[in-house]
């Protein structure tokens, strides 16, 4: 290093000489021939420089407001996402609603079929049971009495024997009348259920159509979410090309300013002596050297104390840590592990999530928590599917939910330290990020503990 460095210092030592030797020939001539000074080099006019340094005054302004105007798009293009978001789960919801009143509307289906099969079944041994007793007055008839046979008169041993048949025929009678009532109860009793059963239907039948409808109106309301956050993000994106274009000519209006700055500093420079250069020089050398040294400060920050958490918590975010680096899925996920995502006819079909195996938000704390607790796909549903702590009190394994007065749009586990995993939005992945308290709902919900 030590021989490198001298023979690194002799140039520089060649160069000082050929510049003192140069500044004398200059100011006091070559062999006596006097050699003429070389011309200054060009010197701008005050004019030149201050009309240069408005014209990037000026495009520095326009910069300066183009950058006003694109945090405020930007903060608007944020909360319009935030209400995509917040739409998006209401989609859900009323998907998860819609399905929850088409099982019921089946199920009462299936009941109300099974009901108008007794009771038909019913109305059917009536008519039997009327064909034969019909049967049996006819056959009573044509005898001339109520026995329904004049055989068991002609067979009798004895007088005893005669009405003891008489009796047992009338009986006989009697108990096909008795059989006729209780068939016609039965058939009372089925028809009222056949009744109610339709009725039920008739109730889960509007259920299924108010959920129908709701499902349409969030639907609506999410197409129309996703337009206006389209139309914001083109506007962000003229915005930043605006930007761009007049940073481009900030640069070239700073750089003609430099340059007739530049023009006039050397014009200045070759009045100066060219002694003073080199003093400057080591001055600048002695400068940069004192500066040169530092010391290194290690990071300060006490260790943070381990959360208490029990095998079903740690279980918990094993299973959701074990999906970090899937692909966000709008609607994908569920208690077996991830699933192909559904349409929105906005963000997520413009993304592909439709195509996609993977999580949304409340899907990857259904699967997280399948062990411990069935949870909706919603969550909006799941933050009240648990005990709720404020977020002072919240520990590993509490979920945190994002959202404002409209409802709720995103859920994520929190991990303790002040890190969570979610599922953020479409085009990103399952992900171990800081906890963000803006736009955080003030309680944690607990399902374990």
């Amino acid at each position: 290093m030590a021989i490198r460095s001298a023979r690194g210092a002799r140039p520089g030592v060649r160069r000082g000489l050929t510049v003192g030797t140069f500044a004398l020939v200059v100011l006091f001539g070559a062999t006596g021939t006097g050699l003429a000074v070389p011309p200054p080099p060009p010197n701008p006019s005050d004019s030149d420089l201050n009309s240069s340094k408005a014209a990037a005054n000026e495009k520095a302004g326009e910069v300066g407001r183009l950058t006003n105007q694109l945090a405020q798009a930007e903060g608007k293009l944020s909360s319009l996402q935030d209400d995509l978001e917040l739409k998006q789960e209401q989609a859900n919801k009323a998907l998860v609603d819609l399905q929850t009143a088409q099982d019921a509307a089946t199920q009462a289906e299936q009941d109300a079929q099974s009901a108008r099969t007794q009771a038909d079944t019913a109305a059917a041994a009536i008519e039997k049971a009327r064909e034969d007793l019909k049967k049996f007055a006819a056959a009573s008839f044509e005898q001339g009495s109520t026995i329904g046979s004049i055989s068991a008169y002609l067979t009798a041993q004895s007088p005893q024997d005669l009405l003891a048949r008489a009796q047992l025929l009338d009986s006989i009678g009697g108990s096909r009348l008795n059989a006729l009532d209780r068939l016609q109860q039965a058939q009372t009793d089925k028809s009222n259920k056949d009744s109610a059963a339709r009725k039920a239907l008739d109730v889960a039948q509007q259920k299924q159509a108010a959920a129908r409808q709701a499902k349409s109106g969030a639907d609506a309301a999410q197409s129309a979410a996703v337009e206006a956050q389209q139309a914001q993000a083109a506007q962000n994106t003229q915005l930043e090309a605006n930007k761009s274009s007049v940073e481009q000519q900030l640069y070239a209006a700073q750089s003609k300013v430099n340059g007739l700055q530049g023009q006039r500093q050397r014009y200045q420079d070759w009045v100066a002596q060219k002694q003073r250069e080199d003093e400057e020089r080591a001055r600048q050398a002695a400068l940069a050297a004192s500066h040169s040294g530092g010391g290194n400060d290690g990071p300060s920050g006490g260790s943070r104390p381990s959360p208490a958490a029990g095998s079903s918590i740690e279980a918990v975010i094993a299973r959701a840590l074990a999906q970090v680096g899937l692909p966000y899925a709008w609607g994908g996920g569920n208690a077996s592990g991830p699933t192909r995502g559904i349409r929105d006819g906005g963000v997520a079909d413009m993304y592909g999530d439709y195509r996609k195996i993977g999580f949304d938000c409340s899907g990857l704390m259904i699967y997280a928590f399948a062990g411990v607790q069935s949870l909706s796909h919603y969550s909006g549903y799941q933050y009240t599917s648990g005990r709720r702590v404020p977020l002072s009190q919240m520990r590993r394994g509490d979920m945190l939910f994002y959202g404002g007065p409209g409802g709720i749009h995103h859920v994520a586990l929190y991990l303790g330290g002040g890190q969570m995993v979610e599922a953020p939005q479409s085009g990103s992945y399952v992900r171990v990020t800081s906890v963000r308290y803006g736009g955080i709902m003030p309680y944690a919900t607990r399902l374990i503990g």
